[in-house]
């Protein structure tokens, strides 16, 4: 345990309870805390008085605040702090008892729960740069130069291309662990297999660097909770905005069509806003992890999941708005597909029965066929910077009049960069 003040959980103090084992330590509980008897907070100052120390005037720079939470609930703890605006990433997360953690604030949360909050008498600081870090841990200059300069953390799992040269993986990891200080595990992220059955799955080539083994976590956003495990299926962090837009455009009545639905990237916030959503995906791993995460975040009523190729699917639905999170390859060129929360620098052949073809707009028919007169198509897609914004217009728009419909543009949005010279964009349109 580290030294800590006890407060209440709305900064006020709280007097220490006894020990609910009458064997517990008293010794260790006086080491480790000053048991503050009052505490009252008056403009932002607060006043503290122990029982061995007279009484002192603090300002919330003199003692940083923590939380204590249960260490289960850890990573839903640090989203509900971070979305309250709360939550201090400048100093670390500490143990605190056998089952719980004290998570640092820079003050006290409304909304989130918590057992309670205290005051950190000796916090422990982050090193935020991982280039200085490696410094101080010996890098030379020249090898300082092959430290990635960005990472993708999923839940309290940290995924990092590892650049050619790297001197040490293991010591690069160990370090983005002490800088992520949330993060539990390091994986090396070496793109997507493009073979065999793990190519049709969208399956991750990953490699275990740091941390703990165990690399199933659950990613918190914006009140969402995704299940996973990222060695496994993919996720893109970087699509996070297009995700919760999802959600807000919705309607609650509508009915949705989510085409390559995943874990639920855009099923999960659809539904959580009152759609009802049929969604359809291929790989069993991240068909079991969509059954779940529907389960977890309570709207399994809300979601008719298929395990099936969206093509053979789409003939039976109505939707009144259709997602086409699939944005195909960038380049137009045979045997490569690319999908809106997949690796953004990855293509894979498609070849066999149940695969999805290399080219986001071979699928327009399919979604036109589901969707209703009046619906909203999100039509995604890789598109090198020249052909912006004329090729995808061009390929939805043959697509409609190829059905007999007509169509009208809503919204044009570049999700963001697929890679070089390649934009990831999404087009809303209605379909009359």
């Amino acid at each position: 345990m580290s030294d800590e003040h006890r407060t209440n959980g709305d900064g006020t103090a709280g007097n220490d309870a006894s020990p609910a084992n009458p064997d517990s330590s008293t010794e260790s509980k006086a080491t480790d805390f000053e048991v503050i008897e009052s505490l009252e907070t008056t403009d932002g100052v607060v006043s503290e008085s122990s029982k061995d120390t007279d009484s002192v005037v603090l300002s919330d720079e003199d003692v940083p605040l923590a939380v204590v939470v249960e260490k289960a609930n850890t990573e839903v703890a640090i989203a509900s702090l971070e979305s309250e605006g709360v939550y201090d990433t400048s100093r670390r997360v500490r143990t605190y008892g056998p089952e719980t953690v004290s998570l640092p604030i820079t003050d006290p949360p409304r909304n989130t729960n918590v057992l309670e909050v205290i005051q950190q008498i000796d916090p422990e600081y982050r090193v935020r740069d991982l280039e200085t870090l490696l410094g101080v841990r010996g890098w030379t200059d020249a090898e300082l130069e092959t430290v990635p300069g960005s990472w993708a953390v999923v839940g309290s799992v940290v995924l990092v291309r590892v650049p050619e040269g790297c001197p040490d993986e293991t010591a690069l990891a160990e370090a983005l662990l002490e800088i992520q200080g949330d993060a539990e595990t390091v994986l090396a992220d070496d793109g997507v297999a493009n073979e065999g059955e793990s190519g049709i799955f969208r399956e991750p080539r990953t490699r275990h660097l740091a941390g703990e083994r165990d690399t199933e976590t659950v990613h918190v956003e914006h009140g969402t909770h995704y299940g996973l495990d990222p060695s496994k299926v993919m996720f893109a962090p970087g699509n996070q905005a297009e995700r919760v837009r999802m959600g807000e455009v919705v309607d609650p009545t509508e009915r949705v069509f989510d085409m390559f639905a995943g874990i639920g990237y855009f099923t999960l916030p659809m539904a959580r806003a009152g759609a009802n959503v049929t969604a359809a995906e291929i790989n069993p791993t991240a068909f079991r992890y969509l059954l779940e995460n529907a389960m977890r975040n309570d709207v399994s009523d809300r979601i008719d999941a298929y395990r099936t190729d969206c093509r053979e699917l789409a003939a039976s639905v109505d939707a009144d708005r259709v997602v086409m999170g699939y944005y195909g390859a960038a380049s137009g060129s045979e045997g490569g597909r690319c999908e809106a929360d997949t690796d953004d620098r990855t293509s894979r052949t498609a070849e066999n029965h149940g695969m999805r073809t290399n080219e986001a707009h071979a699928f327009l028919p399919y979604a036109l066929a589901a969707l209703e007169p009046g619906g909203v198509v999100h039509y995604h897609e890789a598109t090198p910077e020249p052909l912006l914004w004329d090729r995808p217009l061009t390929r939805l728009e043959n697509a409609v009049v190829d059905a007999g419909r007509e169509l009208t543009i809503l919204e044009k949005r570049r999700v963001k960069s697929h890679s070089a010279g390649v934009e990831h964009l999404v087009l809303d349109a209605q379909v009359d």
